[in-house]
């Protein structure tokens, strides 16, 4: 087995990597930006290996040495299967294993425990574990699914304010904002639109929070919506677990808390990990087995 063990923890707005020995430790973490593999692989490609690089400079080794590391990678929209087959092969590292981006948030949280997630950031994902039976509930990406995400909630943001240009909805402190922040011309809006990836979208979700606070009611009918697509995924997913503990994780994790309904909030413990130590444990657990195995 080689000498080091990446995690990579990576989404549509950020991506982070760990380098651990092969006893699990963690020598060093590094950040890049969006790494969603379905919107935008190569993009993802790029980010994944700039964060790995910036974590073993972190842990005071050699960027290249990446090139040597066996490498766990829990990735936002790792669902298609075609697109895995085109990001794994084009990785700089040893070798590589491609899974969701909530499986390694699961194992951070809830360490080989039963219970629940709900992953609350640019996109939104479920996952229940009962035993070794893992079920997940959406992270179908954000054309058809990650309703009540960042990049859900921020677009619908910018589709309401347009409403409200147009006098079809009434304007608000919120919708008067970002419309300000495109200087007052529909055209820029939409321009940024045209280009736009769900992380983009997701920059304007805390500013519906923002403005929930101080009683817009844009913000407010916005936000009740997001929450009720939130809250019945939640009821699947106790279905699934019995009830039980529930994790929420993401950006908009403590933004959401307050406004679930309290069946929910009764459930939330606090995540024993974050996702990075939970792609090492798995790094660990998948390659030394294997080696094991090939002995």
């Amino acid at each position: 087995m080689h000498r080091y063990l990446v995690g990579v923890d990576g989404g549509g707005t950020s991506c982070r990597a760990a380098v651990a020995d092969t006893t699990g430790r963690i020598l060093g973490r590094g950040k890049s930006g969006a790494s969603n593999i379905m919107t935008a692989p190569d993009i993802a490609i790029q980010n994944i290996t700039k964060a790995a690089q910036a974590a073993f400079i972190d842990a005071g080794l050699a960027p290249e040495l990446i090139t040597e590391a066996c490498t766990y990678l829990g990735l936002a929209g790792n669902n298609v299967e075609n697109t895995v087959s085109y990001v794994l092969p084009r990785l700089p590292f040893y070798e590589s294993v491609i899974e969701s981006d909530g499986l390694i948030a699961l194992q951070g949280a809830l360490g080989d425990g039963d219970g629940s997630i709900a992953i609350l950031g640019t996109g939104t994902i479920y996952i229940a574990r009962i035993g070794t039976d893992v079920r997940y509930i959406g992270g179908w990406g954000y054309y058809l699914g990650d309703l009540g995400s960042g990049g859900r909630l921020g677009q619908m943001a910018l589709q309401e304010t347009l409403l409200a240009y147009d006098g079809i909805a009434q304007h608000t402190p919120m919708t008067h904002a970002l419309m300000g922040e495109f200087s007052n011309d529909p055209r820029k809006m939409i321009a940024f639109s045209q280009s736009a990836i769900p992380g983009d979208f997701g920059r304007y979700a805390p500013r519906v929070f923002e403005f929930a606070a101080q009683g817009d009611t844009a913000a407010l009918a916005l936000l009740s919506q997001s929450v009720g697509s939130i809250d019945l995924a939640l009821d699947r997913v106790a279905e699934i677990s019995n009830g039980g503990r529930l994790c929420l994780l993401g950006g908009l994790s403590a933004l959401y808390a307050p406004y679930l309904a309290e069946r929910h909030q009764q459930r939330l413990v606090q995540p024993a990990e974050d996702a990075l130590y939970g792609a090492i444990s798995l790094a660990k657990d998948t390659f030394l087995k294997h080696a094991e195995n090939t002995a």
